[in-house]
C-alpha cells in the first residue's frame, strides 16, 4: 500500500510520470497540456484536462481524476488520497481537494497566474476551512513547467 511518510522522491517522480503522460495526452486532444494522477492505496485514477473535448468548463484534470477516483474507491471522501498534478490547481480543483478531503498534493510547476495553493488564495491551508491538504511542490518542476510553455509558445506563434 502507498504510504505517505514512506513516499521517496523516486516513487513521486514515478506518479508525476503518469501525470505528465496524461497532459501530453490532453496536448494530444488540444487541451491545455495538464495531468493528474491519484494513487489511493492500490486504486489510481488518471486524467489530463477535457474541457474542450466534453464542452465542459469544470473538466479540469484534478476534476476528472478525482470523480475517477471516488467511484473507484466508492466514496466521495479521499482521505487517504495522493494527487499528483503536473501544475498548481486554481481555486476550483484546490476546493475540490478540501472538499474531497485529500491527504496531500504533489505538484510540479507553479501556476503564477490562477495558481491557488501557493500563488495565490492558499485554499489547501486556509485556516477557515474544514480540511487542510499536505502540500509538496517541485517534483518534476521543469518538465512540467516546459510542456505547458511549449504548448502556449505553439498557440501563439
Amino acid at each position: 500500500m502507498f504510504a505517505v511518510q514512506a513516499a521517496s522522491s523516486k516513487e513521486h517522480e514515478c506518479w508525476m510520470r503518469e501525470a505528465l503522460r496524461a497532459a501530453r495526452e490532453a496536448r494530444e486532444r488540444d487541451e491545455v497540456p495538464i495531468g493528474t494522477c491519484i494513487v489511493i492505496g492500490d486504486q489510481v485514477a488518471i486524467a489530463g484536462n477535457r474541457t474542450r473535448t466534453d464542452c465542459d468548463p469544470t473538466a479540469h484534470a484534478e476534476i476528472v481524476a478525482l470523480r475517477e477516483a471516488a467511484r473507484k474507491v466508492g466514496n466521495y471522501r479521499l482521505a487517504d488520497a495522493v494527487v499528483y498534478s503536473t501544475i498548481e490547481p486554481c481555486a476550483m480543483c484546490a476546493g475540490a481537494l478540501i472538499q474531497a478531503r485529500v491527504r496531500l498534493l504533489v505538484y510540479g510547476a507553479t501556476d503564477e497566474k490562477a495558481g491557488a495553493v501557493e500563488s495565490h488564495f492558499g485554499i489547501c491551508d486556509a485556516p477557515h476551512l474544514n480540511h487542510r491538504v499536505e502540500v509538496l511542490k517541485g517534483v518534476l518542476d521543469s518538465e512540467c513547467r516546459e510542456l505547458m510553455q511549449q504548448f502556449f509558445l505553439a498557440r501563439r506563434g
